[in-house]
């Protein structure tokens, strides 16, 4: 019998100082068996760094034709397409062709940076992708906070992020590898 995905249920709230963006969100995600509570919560935070009321949540890992959160407009056209993880060159050229925006969350302190090395030049070519590392320690950070409804709190200034809950807190400093130029 196949094991079945774990429900969290968040209220998030944004306070992005830089975009004068303020913005609550209440969502119900599904942690497949094979994710981890480090990726469910890096889920959280991408949908934070990039707020917008029309960014979703996508079937994630169930679905590999779609990213883990996009943005699409009245036309059904990707505005923004949200990867979590070491897409190889074709993901990424394909998320780059389907969509205006591309940002990448690549994580993991071992294979991250390796990938990028492998990735830097093909990533190049895409005007529109960025790609953002968040460490591990951060990962485990936030993964402490999880719990099956959460009230969580981000605040973005300048290059830093602070997320934090009932129980915990921590600061964010992603590393910008590539910045689109859009």
């Amino acid at each position: 019998m196949a094991l079945k995905a774990t429900i969290y249920k968040a209220q998030v709230n944004v306070a992005d100082m830089d975009r004068d963006c303020y913005l609550d969100g209440s969502f119900t995600l599904a942690c497949h068996p094979s994710e981890t509570l480090q990726r469910l919560m890096l889920r959280v935070l991408a949908w934070g760094l990039n707020a917008d009321p029309e960014l979703t949540f996508t079937k994630g890992l169930c679905e590999t034709d779609e990213p883990d959160l996009w943005k699409k407009n009245l036309n059904d056209e990707i505005e923004i397409w949200v990867e979590l993880g070491l897409p190889d060159e074709k993901r990424i050229r394909k998320a780059a062709q389907k969509s205006a925006q591309v940002v990448i969350y690549a994580y993991g302190d071992h294979a991250a940076p390796v990938w990028w090395q492998a990735m830097k030049s093909k990533a190049a070519q895409y005007k529109n992708v960025t790609v953002v590392f968040i460490d591990d320690e951060v990962m485990d950070s936030m993964a402490d906070m999880v719990e099956r409804t959460m009230q969580l709190q981000l605040t973005i200034e300048g290059e830093h992020a602070w997320l934090s809950s009932a129980s915990s807190n921590c600061t964010i400093v992603p590393q910008w590898w590539q910045r689109s130029a859009s």
